[in-house]
């Protein structure tokens, strides 16, 4: 089936001499006589470890005759079970279904390679005592992921603060991912970006993870990708920067940040994708980048209501419009 071209440890890579196979089945098949399970080559694909060709693979794609499959490194086996931990937690909104927490600048949503410990789900769990693991979405492919991601619906960054959105309930989770899914849970963000761009543009572009394992960028044969931008405030400077509204129509990983620096309005004080000179040209002092989801909006799945919940950006975003308006 295949040739291993590599060494022990990772990296390892592999020639698929018949094509068909999904990557995950044809890696699993492989490493299963070193107790390696399809559930953990799946976690490792969807990190970003596992190349097909050179482009970063994907769990379900069907590998051609003659692919070079490169394995850079094995994600975490099973994971540790999940404790709670008495993290604080500003809670917007909580009724017995559902929660929506404004996440501070800092926090990883769920646990993670490197994040094992000190999660918003940690901090979840020590406020209600439990949540139902809620798998299905496109982001959990098996049952462990759903172990480790309890009542996460969609993430924000570790730097990017704001609503997010929490099932308490297997059901209110699996109502909650549908309407995300059908595009129905309206996702707005706050954002500080360099440029003057004008009133309203759309950023269509599919995204992929870059070779370096930690960005993503735009790539041909991406996943999806469509973020729409509204201009709130204009700031001429020299150097200029906007004020920037902004709605997800996907949700893919560090989407808002990749789309408005491809654009050429990159987000002020993002050490991933900006331009730390035009943070300090314009004299922004920020912990993170300038990026806030103020709004949500969606149907409570028990009722059908509609639900709107707001947050005010973080006091170091504020204090940079402060700064930008007193300019």
């Amino acid at each position: 089936m295949s040739v291993d071209a590599g060494a022990e440890p990772f990296p390892r890579t592999f020639l698929c001499a018949d094509g068909g196979m999904r990557l995950d089945v044809f890696l699993a098949t492989l490493l299963a006589p070193e107790a390696v399970s399809r559930m953990q080559v799946q976690r490792s694909i969807r990190a970003g470890l596992v190349r097909v060709d050179g482009r970063v693979g994907k769990g379900g794609e069907r590998l051609p005759a003659g692919a070079r499959v490169e394995v850079a490194a094995l994600a975490e086996g099973q994971p540790a079970p999940l404790q709670p931990e008495p993290i604080p937690l500003h809670v917007v909104y909580e009724d017995e279904d559902l929660a929506v927490v404004d996440k501070p600048r800092g926090l990883v949503v769920h646990p993670a390679p490197g994040n094992a410990r000190g999660t918003l789900v940690h901090a979840l769990l020590a406020r209600y005592g439990s949540l139902e693991g809620v798998a299905g979405g496109p982001a959990d492919a098996d049952a462990g992921d759903a172990a480790v991601r309890p009542g996460i619906v969609h993430r924000l960054d570790r730097d990017t603060t704001g609503l997010l959105l929490v099932a308490r309930t297997r059901r209110a989770g699996l109502a909650l991912r549908r309407q995300i899914a059908a595009r129905e849970v309206a996702r707005l963000y706050l954002a500080i970006a360099h440029g003057l761009p004008p009133e309203r543009f759309t950023v269509d572009a599919p995204l992929g993870r870059a070779p370096d394992g930690r960005r993503m960028e735009a790539v041909e044969g991406g996943r999806p990708a469509r973020t729409h931008a509204a201009l709130r405030e204009r700031f001429p400077g020299p150097p200029a920067c906007s004020l920037l509204e902004l709605r997800l129509e996907t949700g893919r990983t560090h989407q808002i940040r990749v789309h408005l620096a491809a654009a050429g309005y990159p987000v002020a004080g993002d050490a991933l994708y900006g331009q730390p000179e035009r943070d300090a040209a314009a004299g922004l002092h920020l912990a993170g980048q300038a990026l806030h989801a103020w709004r949500l909006r969606f149907r409570h799945p028990a009722d059908g209501r509609e639900v709107t919940v707001e947050a005010a950006p973080p006091p170091d975003f504020l204090a940079a419009l402060t700064a930008l308006r007193g300019r």
